[in-house]
């Protein structure tokens, strides 16, 4: 069976999950949200061999999702760095985080919750409201027509 090209499918899942839907990609970025820059950063805190390193940044960098730009002082290395459309993933890996702080760990095992820098506090749970405050859950939403990204009502 063959796998769909992404970019012919008018799935956001699909071609989303085509250019982060890695283990490693959604490590790398991650790790970008948290302060490292460097090849070498991601390569230390993640122990990824350098060459799946290497084309995963390369693949982020083409997608528009990470920038290259010189690293701080004269050192001659390039950082690594979110652009716009890569922090317009913040939502997607705390929504996975939060998944794997409820579900992937016993009553009594511990994990470093994410901490908002301004409050102190950890993050409260991310949701979906509709405009007046109400929750969305998963059977109270339905796909609509075909339009194009720019259309009113779309995001």
């Amino acid at each position: 069976m063959t796998r769909p090209q992404a970019s012919a499918t008018p799935c956001p899942v699909m071609r989303t999950v085509d250019l982060v839907g890695d283990r490693w990609t959604l490590l790398i970025l991650r790790d970008a949200f948290d302060g490292p820059r460097r090849f070498s950063q991601f390569q230390r805190d993640l122990g990824i061999a350098k060459n799946v390193l290497s084309d995963r940044l390369a693949g982020l960098v083409a997608a528009g999702i990470l920038r290259t730009e010189p690293a701080a002082g004269a050192a001659p290395y390039r950082a690594y760095v979110l652009t716009e459309k890569g922090q317009d993933l913040f939502d997607v890996v705390i929504a996975l985080r939060q998944w794997g702080e409820r579900h992937a760990f016993g009553p009594d095992e511990e994990y470093r919750p994410l901490i908002d820098r301004t409050t102190g506090d950890p993050l409260r749970r991310l949701t979906y409201t509709r405009p007046d405050g109400t929750g969305v859950r998963p059977g109270e939403t339905a796909l609509g027509e075909l339009r194009p990204i720019g259309a009113p009502g779309s995001s």
